[in-house]
C-alpha cells in the first residue's frame, strides 16, 4: 500500500485509494457493450451501424459535464459530485436492462455518459491538485485495469446466462457501492475556497488549482490551452484507433490468423496498463518531461514499427512497444497541465483536456476506417505514425510557450 499511496497520511492515502477504486469502475463498462453488441443487437432487431447512436449520445453527455467540470466543483464540491456520477452511472447502467426500446437506451447513454465525465474529470482534477505525479499514473492504471476486465465480465454474463444484462447489473452494483462510499467520506474531500479569478495575488501559491474561479471563456482564449486540447485529442485518438483497428488490420490486412491477432490486440491493453504501472513506480526517480518525451519518442518507434512491419512479428511488437509507451502520456500529461497553462486556468484546461480525449478517441478512429475504406487498411499505421509525430512536435512547442499565470 505505501507503494502505491507514497507514505501519505492516512486520511490522504484512504481517499487516494477510494480514487483508484473509482477508477476501476470507470474502465469496467470500457467495453461492455462492444461485447453485448451482436447479442443485443439480435435481441432489438437493430441495425449494425445503431451503435454509433449511442456512441455519440454517450460522448456528448461526457463533453458536458468534463468542460464544465471546473464550475461543477467551485460550486457543489468533489464529495458531492462523486456521488452524484457513481448515481447516474449506476441509473443509466440499470436503465439499459430493462428499456423497452433502443430509443431509451440511447437516452441513458447521455445520462452515463454525463456521470462518467463528471468523474473522470472531477478525480483527475482532485488528484493533479492533491498529489503527485506516481499518484497520477498509478490512478490510469487502475483504469486500464478496469478496462481489461470489462470484455470478461460480458463474455462470462453471456456464457453463463446467455444475456448481456447481468453484465451492466454487476457494474451498476459496483457504482452503487462507489456511491455509498463516496457518501462516507463526502466531508473528507476537500472544498475549493471561494478565489475570484481577479483576485491572484502573492498568496496565490498557497491556493491549490481547485480554488480558481477562472472564466471559461479566458482559458479558452489562451494559446496553451489550445495546444494541450491537441494534445489531448491525439494521445487519445492513437490509443482508440490502435485499440479499435488493430485486429482487423492483422486479420483482414495481414493475413494472421483470428486467435493469434486476438491475443497481440489483448497484450496491447495488457502493456497499456504495465506502462502505467511502471511511469508511476518511476515517476519520481526521473522528470515528467523526461518521462513524456521519452514515452512519446518510443510511441513514435513503435508506431513505425507497425507501419514498416519488415515481417510479421514486427508488426505485432510494434503494437505492444505503442501500448507501453502510450500508457503514460494522458495521466503524465494531466499532471503538468498547471505547468503549462498556470495554476489560476489549470482546473479549467484539465476538464476541457478530458472532453478533447473524448472527442479525439471518438473522431482519430472514425478517420482511420474512413481512409481505409477508400485507401487500404494499411492507411491505420500511417495515421498512428502521424498522430503521435504531432503530439511530440506540440509538446515540445507547448514546452516553450510562455505561461501567464
Amino acid at each position: 500500500m505505501t507503494a502505491i499511496t507514497g507514505g501519505l497520511p492516512r486520511a490522504k492515502a484512504n481517499l487516494l485509494v477510494l480514487a483508484y477504486v473509482a477508477f476501476i469502475g470507470l474502465g469496467l463498462p470500457f467495453s461492455l457493450m462492444g461485447v453485448a453488441w451482436p447479442t443485443l443487437r439480435a435481441e432489438l432487431a437493430l441495425p449494425l451501424d445503431a451503435l454509433g447512436l449511442l456512441l455519440i449520445a454517450t460522448t456528448l453527455g461526457y463533453l458536458v459535464s468534463s468542460f464544465s467540470i471546473a464550475r461543477l466543483i467551485y460550486r457543489f464540491g468533489i464529495g458531492s459530485l462523486l456521488i452524484l456520477s457513481s448515481l447516474f452511472s449506476a441509473f443509466a447502467f440499470i436503465g439499459y436492462t430493462v428499456a423497452p426500446a433502443w430509443a431509451f437506451i440511447i437516452v441513458l447513454g447521455a445520462v452515463g455518459g454525463f456521470g462518467s465525465g463528471v468523474m473522470d474529470a472531477g478525480l483527475n482534477t482532485y488528484v493533479a491538485a492533491e498529489y503527485n505525479e506516481g499518484q497520477m499514473q498509478w490512478l490510469h492504471a487502475c483504469f486500464g485495469l478496469g478496462a481489461t476486465l470489462s470484455p470478461l465480465i460480458m463474455t462470462a454474463s453471456l456464457a453463463l446466462f446467455a444475456s448481456w444484462r447481468p453484465a451492466f447489473l454487476f457494474v451498476a452494483a459496483f457504482m452503487i457501492l462507489m456511491a455509498i462510499c463516496f457518501s462516507v467520506t463526502r466531508k473528507a474531500w476537500k472544498r475549493p475556497n471561494r478565489v475570484v479569478s481577479e483576485a491572484a495575488t502573492s498568496s496565490d501559491a498557497e491556493r491549490g488549482l481547485m480554488d480558481y474561479h477562472t472564466s471559461l471563456w479566458e482559458t479558452l482564449l489562451r494559446l496553451v490551452t489550445w495546444i494541450s486540447i491537441f494534445m489531448f485529442m491525439l494521445s487519445s485518438g492513437a490509443n482508440s484507433t490502435l485499440g479499435s483497428w488493430s485486429y482487423t488490420l492483422f486479420t483482414e490486412g495481414r493475413g494472421i490468423s483470428p486467435q493469434i491477432a486476438g491475443l497481440w490486440t489483448a497484450g496491447f491493453w495488457a502493456t497499456f496498463t504495465i506502462g502505467r504501472v511502471v511511469a508511476g513506480l518511476l515517476a519520481h526517480r526521473i522528470t515528467l518531461n523526461a518521462m513524456l518525451i521519452g514515452a512519446m519518442a518510443l510511441a513514435l518507434v513503435g508506431s513505425i514499427g507497425f507501419w514498416w512491419n519488415p515481417i510479421v512479428w514486427a508488426g505485432m511488437a510494434g503494437v505492444l512497444v505503442v501500448g507501453f509507451a502510450l500508457a503514460p502520456i494522458f495521466p503524465g500529461l494531466t499532471s503538468g497541465t498547471s505547468q503549462r497553462v498556470g495554476q489560476r486556468h489549470a482546473g479549467n484546461t484539465i476538464g476541457i483536456q478530458v472532453s478533447a480525449s473524448s472527442l479525439g478517441g471518438a473522431i482519430v478512429p472514425a478517420l482511420a476506417g474512413l481512409l481505409a475504406a477508400r485507401i487500404s487498411l494499411e492507411i491505420i499505421p500511417v495515421l498512428l505514425t502521424v498522430c503521435v509525430l504531432a503530439l511530440l512536435t506540440l509538446y515540445m512547442l507547448s514546452t516553450r510557450v510562455r505561461i501567464a499565470a
